[in-house]
Formats: structure tokens, sequence, C-alpha cells
């Protein structure tokens, strides 16, 4: 029965009227009306103003990562991983004495759609930031809208610097932080002393800057032109057979290393056929930026064993910190039947990203007392977290970006890493990477517009 219709029916009961609205039916006409008006008026009032009451009672916070198409097969964890960390805070008593309101949104590998997903989640839900992207080239569809519009996007993933936003944090590793780290271990006597370099990716802006970057670093090292083979692929490529084959071609000419920025799902395809190629890693060892624990889930790891990863963090380092962790990650998965993990729970890099970053934010708006936009910015420098990595990572005070150890792991036969390689410490972020002229000008802090 509607509102309207129910409302007229009781009041045609005297004992009604007098009950609820305390009318007494005995009393003038007039008296009647007015009294019933007001009731009236304030019961549809409660009834329109209690949405309202319940919105302002939550923080909004938006996530903007990639479901379906490409980039699901490494996007969907961080998707979950910004959830668990919402019940997490949540179960402590929210922040700012709310409750987190996750509003999750599916850019689809679809990267003009990400703006526009952004201008919904900034102007129709009002979120009051955004965990989100992966590609490089999703985040610069973002960022003019973040801009605009003065949102606040934590981004998770390593990339390839060039960039410095008021409104971005940026808790991936820089080039210097993963890329220029990576090529000097394959360069030592441990890494295998290449000589020769095959700088793969898929074709897109965070490839093609990055191995720009390597170029120019391994000619200051002393590399030819001639010993660099720079490859690129479309998204989404799925036949490796004639890449793979040249990779063995060009490693007959000297000691030769492959660095691969390949991003998504065809990662599967590529490590496939250097198992069926038998190119293995004491030959031509295979470096990769975006392949980490999750990626390795569809692969038979085992023709793989001692080909490399680059990365700030990895499931199998020993500490206090990482073994909780898992151990959240491991239950949450398990609660909310999260596909794959639910039987074999995995953690990764970008997932440790998301969860410091999450973190550091909660920390940066209590800091603030408000979700407001600028005021949660200037919180934000210097904030600390004990990250699962075993360090405690900081927010840089000027530059947006975190401190981080670089770590360099070989497969193992059971899709983990065993770490071969890290950093005394955890390394400053250059933006603005020194291997590309111009840059020495820049400012290592946002330009104020």
């Amino acid at each position: 029965m509607g509102f309207a219709k129910a409302f007229t029916s009781k009041l045609r009961s005297f004992a009604f009227v007098e009950n609820f609205f305390g009318v007494n039916p005995m009393m003038n006409r007039r008296g009647n009306l007015k009294a019933l008006a007001t009731a009236a008026a304030l019961s549809v009032g409660s009834f329109a103003i209690a949405p309202q009451a319940l919105a302002a009672d939550t923080i909004k916070v938006g996530v903007l990562h990639s479901l379906s198409g490409t980039m699901a097969i490494s996007e969907t964890v961080l998707k979950d991983t910004v959830l668990m960390a919402i019940d997490e805070i949540n179960a402590k008593g929210g922040v700012l004495g709310k409750k987190l309101e996750p509003v999750v949104v599916d850019p689809a590998s679809n990267w003009p759609l990400f703006a526009e997903k952004t201008k919904q989640l900034l102007g129709q839900d009002k979120v009051s930031v955004i965990f989100g992207c992966w590609t490089s080239v999703s985040r610069k569809s973002v960022l003019p809208v973040v801009e605009e519009m003065n949102g606040l996007l934590f981004y998770p993933v390593q990339y390839e610097g060039e960039e410095l936003s008021k409104n971005v944090f940026y808790t991936g590793a820089a080039p210097n932080q993963q890329a220029i780290p990576a090529v000097d271990y394959l360069m030592s006597k441990d890494g295998g002393a290449a000589k020769r370099w095959v700088l793969l990716g898929t074709d897109y802006v965070y490839p093609r800057t990055t191995n720009k970057i390597l170029r120019a670093y391994l000619k200051s090292k002393g590399v030819k032109d001639s010993d660099i083979d720079e490859k690129y692929t479309p998204f989404g490529h799925s036949d490796y057979q004639t890449i793979v084959a040249d990779i063995k071609k060009f490693s007959a000419g000297g000691k030769t290393a492959v660095v691969s920025t390949i991003n998504g799902d065809s990662n599967v395809p590529f490590y496939k056929e250097l198992g069926n190629a038998g190119l293995k890693a004491k030959d031509v060892p295979v470096v990769a930026f975006s392949v980490g624990e999750e990626e390795l889930r569809g692969v038979d790891t085992k023709p793989l064993v001692g080909h490399l990863a680059a990365w700030n963090y990895f499931m199998s380092i020993k500490n206090p910190a990482n073994d909780e962790f898992i151990k959240k990650w491991s239950a949450y998965a398990k609660t909310h039947n999260i596909a794959g993990h639910k039987d074999k729970p995995l953690t990764n890099d970008p997932m440790e990203a998301t969860y410091i970053g999450i973190n550091m934010w909660k920390q940066a708006v209590e800091k603030a007392k408000s979700t407001d936009v600028d005021k949660v910015i200037a919180a934000m420098a210097g904030q600390t977290f004990k990250a699962p990595s075993g360090i405690t990572s900081k927010m840089d005070e000027k530059n947006h970006h975190l401190h981080k150890s670089v770590f360099i792991g070989e497969i193992k036969a059971d899709g983990q890493f065993n770490v071969v390689w890290k950093t005394p410490g955890p390394v400053k972020a250059k933006p603005w990477s020194p291997f590309i002229e111009g840059n020495a000008s820049k400012p290592d802090e946002p330009v104020k517009k």
C-alpha cells in the first residue's frame, strides 16, 4: 500500500489519530486540521530526510579498477584489497567517527571510460578519494579530471615517472626504484653480466617512456645502439612465437637480457612461449616489471624458474608485518569467496601499495580532521606506515611518492619468488629521471597551478 493511501486510511480512525499524532477528535475542526497538517509535514519530511542523513554519516571512497577486459587479470584483486582495508578500518570505528562507504565502478580496460567514471565518482557520487588505475594510459586519462575537479587519486602501480600532480599520490615505484636497479643487477656479475638488451613492452606510454630512460641509461654505461633491440606489442597480444624466436636469434650475438614491460593478460602467452621455446634463465634472463604472483597463477612456472621480477614487495618476504598481511588477505578471500584466492590466496606488490595508500590516507584525514582534499594533501606529507615489505614506508614530504626498498626475485617452481638482491634500505623516488634531457631543472614537488 502506498504511503499516501495508507495515511488517508488511517486518518479514518479517531483512535489512530489520537494515539499516533496526539490529536483529540473532540477538538474543533480547525484545530484538528492544523495539527494533522503539521504532523503530516513532519512525517513526510522525515521520510525525505532519512537518506541524506544516512549519506552524511559515511565517507565515500571511490574504487576505480578494471574488473573486465585485458587488465582485469591484474586489477580485480586491487579492488578487493581496497574493500578489505575498508572493512578493517570500519571494524575499528571508521574515520572521524564515520564509516567508509566504497563506491566501486568498472572502467573495463577502456581508457576514455576511466575519465568518465572519474567524473561520475567525483561529481555524482561525491567521493572523498579515489583508489585506482593500473596502466599509465588510464592514469593519464584520469589526471585532467582529478585536477580540474580537485579530486584525489592514489595510484598503486610502478610507472614511468615524468609526472608530478598535486592531486595524485604515487604509491608504486618510479623508474629509479625498479627499472634502473634491475638493469644494474643484470649488468653485474651476480646477475649474469649482460651485454645485449631486448626492451620488450606493451605499446603505450609506460613501456615507451621507461625504455627511453633505460636506453639512455644503458648508453651512459657504454652499451651501443646495435646491442639494444626495442619491441612493442598491442594490449591483449597473444602470439609471441615470432618475438621469442627473434630474441633467441639476437642473443646469439652476446650475453643478452630481456627487460619486459608487457602488461595485462599478454604476460600469460609470453611466458608460455618462453617455456615452449626452451629459453631458460641461465641463457637469456627475463626481468619483468609488471609480472608478480597473480600474473603467474595461470602459468606453468617450472620452465620459468630463474627468470626475474623487480618489485618493492614479494609475498615470500619473511617478517611479522607481511605474515599479518597475508593472514588478513587469506581470511578475507575465503570469507568473501574471491575466485582463485579463496583456495590459493596470493599477495603482490600493487596490493601492498594499495594497502599502504588507503591506510596513509586514513591517517592524513585524521591528522587534518577533515576529508577536504587540500587539507588531506597537506597532511599526507611525511606520513609513515609499517609496510608488509618490512620497512617503515614514508610518503616524501614534497614529491607525493613513497620511499621504497627495491627487491629482485627469481621465479620459483611454485610461482613464488626467491629474493636474490635488495637495496640496503628505502630509496627516495625521482619522478623526473636524470636520463631524460631537460629534467635537471624541474622541481621535486608539484607545481601550484
